[in-house]
């Protein structure tokens, strides 16, 4: 799909696509969204102007599939337990709450054609993380599962609302099962909200909408969620769509101990023999005349003295941000939202003429 750009703002996504997912998140005002098909090796954090993105894949000399991960608001970082020890397609993120705990776990499911057992290790170690999540605190399942769960209200009252889509599928019997042993619902199909807002993702070739993007938490904090829809307009470079849960929770500061650390001396003014001149000068004035009695306090006396002297002749260093996404924002910014306005009419009106290559 052309949207009339240059060869060299088509390539954006694959240069900093974090900053786009975070300017789209930002934009739709979202807290902490869970990332899928992340394709990114090993574990590892990145912070962009908005976000900080946390990802879980596979390690060096695999190949690069799978993979899920969290975008954390920046302002949220002291309130959660940063992720580890998944895998790639399980991740959690504990988020302190004035309720206690919420666990939001990230998970990227098999496809229908994936092999039984493949299946069979995903829904283990699913259980095996649940089960590992004392019974008071709250759990969000979030991700793509790969499952069609289906309108039927009537056979699974407790894990399925009145406005599902489509039908169930392998896949979704055997996540509904799953639902059922934990007492966890699906909150996707527990409001009415419009067709479009309920399917989150298009078959290439039937061109059939399908609800495979969910929102999953333990039936009894069905109460907390006021509303669980799709926005269609959030352009990640992706072919799902964004679902977007509203959840009443209040975020809570973790108190932790944080270490105070010292500006950074500037010392690439290192060379330059004037300054060099200056720290010998304040070197004699601030080391101890006398020797200390203990080693330790000797070094301290020494350590503290060099930095004073080299913060006096050097000068502290300054905080290097620049960004060139982010300079250059009011150049890209017309070609972003065109990009966005062509990804909605196709989706609207997915036709040939909607889709030039």
């Amino acid at each position: 799909m052309r949207t009339g750009l240059s060869d060299d703002l088509r390539v954006i996504s694959d240069f900093r696509k974090t900053t786009v997912i975070d300017r789209e998140l930002h934009r739709l005002n979202v807290d902490i969204a869970t990332l899928q098909e992340t394709r990114l090796p090993e574990d590892g954090s990145l912070r962009e102007e908005h976000y900080t993105f946390f990802w879980q894949g596979r390690g060096i000399g695999n190949v690069r599939e799978h993979g899920v991960g969290f975008a954390v608001r920046n302002t949220l970082l002291r309130t959660i337990e940063p992720p580890h020890g998944g895998t790639e397609r399980i991740l959690t993120l504990r988020l302190s709450t004035s309720a206690g705990f919420a666990n939001i776990i990230c998970v990227y499911a098999p496809t229908l054609q994936a092999p039984p057992e493949t299946k069979d290790r995903f829904y283990e170690l699913m259980a095996n993380t649940i089960d590992r999540i004392p019974m008071h605190e709250h759990i969000y399942l979030v991700g793509d599962f790969n499952a069609r769960v289906g309108t039927d209200h009537e056979s699974w009252p407790e894990v399925l609302g009145h406005h599902g889509i489509g039908k169930m599928n392998e896949n979704g019997q055997r996540l509904l099962e799953f639902c059922c042993h934990h007492n966890l619902c699906v909150t996707n199909t527990f409001f009415q909200n419009k067709l479009c807002h309920r399917a989150s993702w298009r078959h290439p070739r039937s061109k059939h909408w399908h609800q495979l993007d969910l929102i999953i938490t333990r039936r009894g904090s069905l109460n907390s969620v006021r509303n669980t829809r799709v926005y269609h307009s959030a352009d990640c470079d992706t072919d799902h769509s964004l679902v977007i849960s509203n959840i009443k929770i209040k975020p809570k500061k973790l108190h932790t101990l944080k270490r105070k650390c010292q500006p950074r001396i500037d010392a690439s003014k290192a060379s330059c023999p004037a300054g060099n001149q200056i720290l010998v000068e304040h070197l004699a004035e601030l080391l101890p005349a006398e020797r200390a009695e203990r080693a330790i306090g000797g070094w301290c006396s020494l350590r503290s003295a060099i930095y004073n002297a080299a913060v006096l002749a050097y000068g502290i260093k300054e905080r290097n941000s620049a960004d060139w996404f982010g300079a250059n924002i009011c150049v890209l910014e017309p070609a972003i939202s065109s990009k966005r306005r062509a990804m909605l009419k196709y989706k609207s009106d997915p036709s040939q003429r909607n889709h030039r290559h």
